[in-house]
């Protein structure tokens, strides 16, 4: 069963429509008993940084979200919740993260902010994400201090961190569940990774 991580903000709906599309089983869940039962975590996140680690940290998931995954369950980051994997966010002073990867996550300095709309993901050449157009809203983004773990790129006014992954944990900054053929294309692979 795929956990859909609800901690009281999020696009869970479409979320689990995705899943359904695609025959997989998935629950949306706030309890971190059944997210430390499940087989695969995914925190889809929207709003602000801080907001969302208070409720984690409140509610006691971010404690299920870090055991499933040093117990090596395939974990899926969306949007602010790849965000939440880093150590802070220039959008919440003194909030903290997850801190599962080093790095923080600073806000665009030119163009259109929030980037909202479709846009190029160029991923690694062995990745399990295909270069297409994803849907993007944000006005953040994730740099990592290993780049190593940089799994897609993405150019706005410069190229940005998109995806990240590393062993059983992927985040990804565009919403999967919004973009069409290519989010369920990518939405399918990680189900079966």
């Amino acid at each position: 069963m795929i956990a859909i991580v609800d901690y009281g903000s999020g696009n869970l709906g479409s979320l689990k429509k995705a899943f359904d599309y695609l025959g997989a089983d998935s629950k949306i869940i706030s309890s971190p008993k059944e997210i430390s039962g499940a087989d695969k975590i995914v925190l889809p996140g929207v709003g602000s940084f801080g907001y969302m680690m208070e409720q984690l940290r409140k509610k006691k998931i971010d404690c299920a979200i870090k055991g499933g995954i040093l117990s090596r369950k395939p974990f899926l980051g969306i949007c602010l919740g790849m965000q939440g994997l880093f150590e802070e966010s220039e959008e919440s002073a003194g909030a903290k993260g997850l801190g599962i990867f080093t790095g923080k996550i600073v806000k665009f300095k030119r163009g259109k902010v929030p980037q909202i709309g479709w846009n190029k993901v160029k991923p690694k050449p062995e990745s399990i994400l295909q270069e297409g157009y994803f849907y993007f809203v944000n006005s953040y983004y994730a740099v990592p201090q290993n780049p190593e773990i940089v799994e897609a790129t993405t150019d706005y006014f410069g190229d940005f961190a998109s995806a990240v992954r590393f062993e059983n944990i992927t985040g990804v900054q565009f919403h999967p569940e919004k973009s069409g053929k290519a989010g369920l294309s990518f939405l399918k692979r990680w189900i079966e990774c």
